[in-house]
């Protein structure tokens, strides 16, 4: 049985001021408790991070540079490489040739019991120093390749920290219209509790029974209805005098359908609250393994997600926009270290000279009366070798050309892609600069509309239904106003990733 009480105007505006406190509460910047708690991370790193807070973006690129798989394979490649230099800058190793008689070969002036033979060779002039550069150069472009891991890495940290946090702003925005769905199934109680109250005793206070006044206006209608049938007002009577116990029982249906549908609305919100944390576990994971570490490790997020200060413009694309980029770096390099190879096998076709000692070891012959009786012998040489089989040097040659028009068509294909890429990027960038702009206008306008749909609603002007559906537009904006800064945030990543700019708008550094 349900008690209707008299006086509920005082608990409608506790309702009220309730509700303006929901409201603020989804549209402005709370400070509630973070989804992660603060990690100390000096175990993954090699040296202490001072200009970065533990709950930055820069804080974790910078840890992920130091601690990522893949950029550090691409470092000790470019180390690798470097140790090429000085092995094909040194000269060939030296030959020493011994061979020693068993039997002691009859001289003139002596026995000749072992010769001893070191030779030197010397490749033709700028051999060695084609080489050096063809390996330095090699060594570099490995460093680029190496700066485009990390660029890469970086982008792909960045992209995925704002879906983190676009999750952790889901999560939040959620349970905001949770409470505010809360509050409005009270409103409905207390609508429903003054409603019929209010009608009784104003009926009872001008001293007119429900069942004669209604029954006369019942009468009354049946009598213009019905015309001159006087047996019509009989039973209309009769059913007007039993009017009140059909309206309280719709009254009653009314109200348990809208708490019901409330009810629905939070089950609904809070299966999409567990999906987010979901969600939001996976990806931690992905971003967890960027850095190295154990997929659980918490990660700490900040409370807000705030849209980056950037200006690119498309304009700006040229020759000089993709100038630093590390892949177009690394095939410029590669391409200078082919005409270095080109001009080391040119070189290569010319004749290797040998210089060496030839050193015969003679001991004395007792029965030689020559005065070098005894004496070794010390002979200078010089070898050179006859590059006479031209075929193979002409195919090593033919070999470095196809290479570098490979590299060229390589070099253009990659610029027409960034170029396609930055066009992406910009087209990104624009679209969810448009969309922050719009969903923030029209999240605006529905909130004012939702907060006088909830005062028409606590005065019984409006619907749930009404307000159901505004809250819904309130919520599918915050969301999508969510995705377009998330978007933003990342078309600027993309851009940076693409022209190689850092934070403060300056080409990268090597």
């Amino acid at each position: 049985m349900i008690k209707f009480k008299r006086n509920v105007q005082p608990n409608l505006n506790v309702e009220l001021d309730r509700v303006k406190s929901i409201r603020s509460y989804l549209t402005s910047n709370i400070k509630r408790n973070n989804i992660f708690l603060l990690i100390s991370l000096s175990f993954y790193l090699f040296q202490p991070i001072s200009a970065s807070s533990q709950d930055s973006l820069m804080y974790y690129l910078e840890i992920s540079a130091k601690n990522n798989p893949v950029v550090l394979q691409k470092y000790a490649e470019y180390q690798a490489a470097l140790q090429k230099v000085p092995q094909v800058g040194s000269l060939p190793d030296p030959e020493l040739t011994a061979g020693i008689f068993l039997s002691p070969m009859e001289l003139v002036a002596g026995k000749q019991v072992a010769d001893i033979r070191l030779m030197q060779m010397f490749p033709w002039f700028g051999v060695l120093k084609n080489a050096k550069n063809e390996m330095g150069l090699m060594a570099k472009a490995k460093l680029e390749s190496f700066r485009d891991a990390k660029v890469g890495l970086f982008y792909e940290i960045q992209s995925t920290w704002y879906n983190l946090n676009k999750i952790k702003q889901n999560i939040r925005v959620s349970e905001g219209n949770i409470a505010l769905l809360h509050t409005i199934e009270r409103l409905a109680i207390s609508r429903f509790k003054a409603g019929p109250a209010g009608n009784i005793g104003a009926q009872q206070g001008n001293g007119v029974t429900p069942s004669s006044d209604k029954g006369s206006s019942s009468a009354t209608s049946g009598m213009n209805k019905m015309g001159s049938n006087p047996a019509g007002s009989a039973p209309a009577q009769g059913a007007a005098s039993m009017g009140g116990n059909p309206m309280g029982s719709a009254s009653a249906g009314s109200v348990l359908s809208d708490v019901y549908r409330i009810q629905i609305e939070i089950g609904d919100l809070q299966n999409s609250i567990d999906l987010l944390k979901n969600q939001m576990t996976t990806v931690a994971a992905q971003f967890n393994g960027y850095l190295n570490r154990p997929q659980s490790t918490i990660i700490s997020l900040p409370d807000t997600l705030t849209a980056l200060n950037f200006q690119p413009s498309v304009l700006q694309i040229s020759d000089s926009l993709f100038a630093n980029n590390p892949m177009l770096g690394m095939l410029r390099l590669e391409n200078q270290s082919l005409e270095a190879r080109k001009q080391m096998v040119t070189r290569m076709s010319y004749p290797m000279v040998g210089i060496g000692l030839n050193y015969s070891l003679i001991n004395k012959n007792e029965m030689s009366t020559s005065p070098m009786n005894g004496k070794d012998m010390l002979m200078p040489m010089v070898t050179v070798t006859l590059p006479i089989y031209r075929t193979k040097y002409r195919a090593m040659r033919d070999e470095t050309d196809f290479l570098k028009s490979a590299n060229t068509q390589n070099y253009k294909a990659t610029v027409n892609s960034l170029q396609t890429e930055y066009y992406q990027a910009m087209q990104l960038f624009s679209d969810a600069q448009r969309r922050m702009k719009l969903y923030a206008s029209q999240n605006q306008l529905a909130s004012k509309s939702l907060d006088i749909l909830i005062k028409s609603f606590s005065s019984s002007g409006s619907t749930l239904t009404d307000i159901l559906r505004v809250r819904q537009q309130i919520l599918d904006y915050e969301y999508k106003k969510t995705e377009a800064v998330s978007d933003y945030n990342t078309a600027i990543a993309w851009i940076r990733k693409i022209s190689c700019v850092d934070e403060k708008g300056d080409k990268g550094s090597k």
